[in-house]
């Protein structure tokens, strides 16, 4: 009769370690989880609108047609009449970190890689946009600015306004009264920390009045 081989000390010890790494290896990623889960997420809100131009013109400090030169009037006149009236400007988009070591959190720099949004004016979703770079939000409570490019065609969404009103509504947004709060973002964030990467698992709307 044959006798079963004893295991080998050496295959016997390789064996141990394997199991001993494998348990170290799901505390760690248990451990990982656990402190991404209790990360706090980023918070947003609309800080203004800068470099807003119609056209190509400028809007800054006009808060109604009549304060345009006569040349800057043809020359939105002819961009209406073309169908081509495009507003081109910069979204400021304010962020927060809370994880600043306060409140049971620890201090965490977050940093944002996608802010993959769409662009509400007055309620009316417009254009998609997205951040050019990545941003790095430190924990430390403080606010940062991220700016985001924007460039469409007022006609395309609002084409069943007449050209006064048009006008009104880029002097409005973008104007030397411009108000944010027609402004809103449905966005979903995708933020990268030292303990791994969270995309949001659902969107949230970016206002002026408060962060979220």
């Amino acid at each position: 009769m044959t006798l079963p081989k004893e295991p080998r000390p050496l295959a016997w010890a390789a064996a141990v370690l394997t199991a001993l790494l494998t348990l170290q290896s799901c505390a760690a990623l248990s451990e990982m989880a656990s402190a991404l889960s209790s990360l706090k997420h980023l918070q947003f809100k609309i800080g203004g609108v800068d470099d807003f131009r119609l056209a190509g013109i400028a809007l800054s400090g006009k808060t109604k047609l009549s304060q345009f030169s006569a040349a800057d009037a043809v020359k939105l006149l002819q961009a209406f009449s073309s169908k081509e009236l495009t507003a081109d400007f910069v979204l400021e988009v304010l962020a927060v970190n809370p994880n600043d070591g306060t409140r049971g959190t620890t201090r965490t720099t977050s940093t944002l890689t996608g802010l993959e949004s769409r662009l509400l004016i007055d309620g009316k979703p417009t254009v998609a946009g997205n951040i050019a770079a990545p941003v790095e939000i430190p924990g430390t409570g403080q606010v940062s600015t991220i700016p985001i490019r924007l460039s469409f065609d007022l006609i395309e969404f609002f084409g069943d306004k007449r050209y006064e009103d048009l006008i009104d509504l880029a002097l409005a947004v973008g104007g030397g009264s411009g108000d944010p709060a027609r402004l809103a973002l449905d966005a979903q964030p995708r933020v990268t920390t030292p303990l791994g990467t969270l995309t949001y698992p659902g969107r949230i709307t970016i206002i002026s009045a408060e962060f979220r």
